[in-house]
């Protein structure tokens, strides 16, 4: 599938879930991609850490794709990177900060020589065959969080990324509402626009704010050990954090190596000019308690993360009862237990916990309705495409868009492929999509057997059943079992007997050429045992059978 003259559209990721974003335009017989993203795994993937999307629609068509632009670095729209971008065998376009982040991945991977990476200036353009592509900085949770402007022969497009309005971001400088209206003033024909918090009726907030929420909090403390922890990435908030720490009179800790990868690389572009010099851990639990501010990984619950460690008394920083945890950072869905167990184990010990429920300590990095709003009046495209969101979430954008009277809505999910113009916006096909997994260092399909495998054993038990059998079918000893996950305990001896005799009494039943079949005889015996584990425990573990020669 070649486009035509036409302008196409196609998420292969991020449209129907928040995370994993890539996305592709087509036209003229070319396609671009914006963003190759990940997600982190969830128990549905037992044993797995990473997820991406299936890039085999556009693997096959690699010859006509022109380029990767990336829009900022967070994991979910760069993350995917070291594992494609060698395989797809284009440059890779990043702005500065963005461009370190990539490079280090690269490096990490041994492939930084293989791979281009062409570095933009902010605010800067390129152009890929028929697609002309200007960086436009938007306010988001990370530095140089850009939207692009991508100007083709069938209409522009204004591709947000990430994005929210901030009146006071501390770090870099967004487009000003001046320069969104004459971005619209030209004609936008569609815009492709993230609905992560579509359901939030008020704006998102300032970094600004947080600064001082965040100074307010801190000061209360007096006396007190703080660490304090957000996302690595937010580098606005590691700027605010060192200020807060200058202003009350403490010294700066960091814990985690997310942190000091994130601090080198926005140092080296120009951000954290003022960032204070750091304290060791060692040397900072020796100084007085109200003089340390720590920052530290693991607001997500991360079992190995500083945090984590922290609250388990395993890590260098040590806090005592009336110490605290200032959590600027916000619950993304799926970590709340992990969360709540830190928690739960910080307040077992009289730790103080201040999360954002309490103090101005965080706002989010993503768009509420008003600020949508605001953007649709500044580009008022002819289309609205949402993403970066749940089906919940895109439905209620283009609802919403529909209702501040942009002309046309679509709403699409991975694999879609969308005609953009002319005569667009519809579905003319659906192209493979799907999941991926990182399985220790084998990148394998999600939906694989290896996985539904593993969900069995990890719900019902393993019971693994040997025996011998002669070329005439009998048994020529006795019947040996062995179980993992098989919750009997003290009765476990005696289901063994009982499942050793089924598994005979099932060899012995059969008849005919069944009897000295050995498929048949293994399949016997694994159902006799299965119903055996259902009768003791209620469930049907997996039963694995191995049939020696005698």
């Amino acid at each position: 599938m070649k486009p035509g003259k036409e302008l196409l559209f196609c998420a292969l990721g991020g449209s129907g879930e928040i995370g994993m974003n890539v996305n592709l335009y087509g036209c003229n017989g070319k396609w671009l991609m914006v963003d190759l993203g990940m997600t982190f795994s969830d128990p549905w993937y037992p044993g797995v850490d990473l997820v991406f999307a299936d890039l085999e629609f556009i693997e096959e068509r690699s010859k006509d794709l022109l380029g990767i632009v990336l829009t900022h670095a967070h994991e979910d729209h760069i993350g995917a990177v070291p594992y494609f971008a060698l395989d797809l065998g284009v440059p890779l376009y990043a702005t500065p900060f963005t461009a370190r982040l990539v490079h280090e991945k690269l490096v990490e991977a041994g492939i930084e020589r293989d791979v281009e990476l062409r570095v933009i200036q902010n605010d800067g353009s390129l152009t890929l065959g028929p697609f002309d592509i200007r960086y436009v900085p938007l306010a988001h949770s990370i530095a140089e969080g850009n939207a692009l402007v991508i100007d083709t022969p069938y209409g522009r497009v204004f591709h947000t990324g990430d994005w929210k309005l901030d009146d006071a971001p501390q770090i870099g400088e967004p487009a000003t509402p001046a320069e969104l209206t004459e971005i619209g003033d030209s004609g936008v024909l569609a815009l492709v626009c993230d609905s992560t918090n579509v359901f939030n009726p008020k704006p998102s907030g300032s970094e600004g704010a947080v600064r001082d929420g965040l100074l307010e909090t801190v000061t209360a403390l007096k006396g007190r050990r703080v660490v304090v922890t957000t996302f690595a990435s937010n580098v606005a908030r590691l700027q605010t954090l060192a200020w807060v720490a200058e202003q009350t009179g403490r010294r700066l800790v960091v814990a985690g190596r997310s942190l000091d990868r994130i601090i080198g690389a926005a140092k080296a572009t120009g951000y954290l000019k003022d960032f204070p010099q750091t304290v060791p851990m060692d040397r900072a639990m020796e100084l007085p308690r109200g003089q340390v501010l720590v920052l530290a990984t693991g607001g997500q619950g991360e079992p190995r993360a500083a945090l984590a460690r922290i609250a388990s008394e395993s890590h260098p920083v040590k806090l005592e009862s009336g110490d605290a945890v200032v959590f600027s950072s916000r619950q993304i869905p799926g970590n709340e237990l992990a969360i709540g167990r830190i928690q739960n184990t910080l307040a077992g010990r009289g730790v103080r916990l201040i999360t954002d429920k309490q103090s101005m300590i965080h706002v989010s990095g993503h768009p509420g309705r008003p600020e949508l709003i605001e953007l649709y009046k500044w580009i008022r495209p002819e289309i609205l495409v949402p993403v970066h969101g749940e089906v919940r979430h895109m439905d209620e954008q283009a609802r919403l868009g529909k209702e501040q009277g942009i002309p046309r809505t679509i709403l699409q999910k991975n694999g879609d492929l969308i005609r953009l113009a002319p005569d667009g916006p519809h579905k003319i096909k659906e192209v493979r999509n799907g999941r991926l997994v990182l399985d220790g260092d084998i990148i394998a399909p999600a939906d694989g057997e290896a996985l539904a495998t593993r969900r069995k054993l990890s719900q019902s038990g393993l019971i693994t059943v040997a025996l011998a059998v002669n070329p005439e079918g009998k048994l020529c000893s006795p019947v040996e079992i062995a179980t993992l996950g098989i919750p009997l305990d003290e009765d476990l001896d005696t289901f063994v007997a009982e499942a050793q005799a089924d598994a005979a009494n099932a060899v012995s039943t059969l008849k005919g050429d069944r009897k000295r079949n050995r498929g048949a005889i293994a399949e016997a015996v694994r159902l006799a045992v299965r119903r055996c584990g259902d009768r003791w425990i209620g469930k049907k573990p997996m039963v694995q059978v191995m049939l020696r020669d005698h």
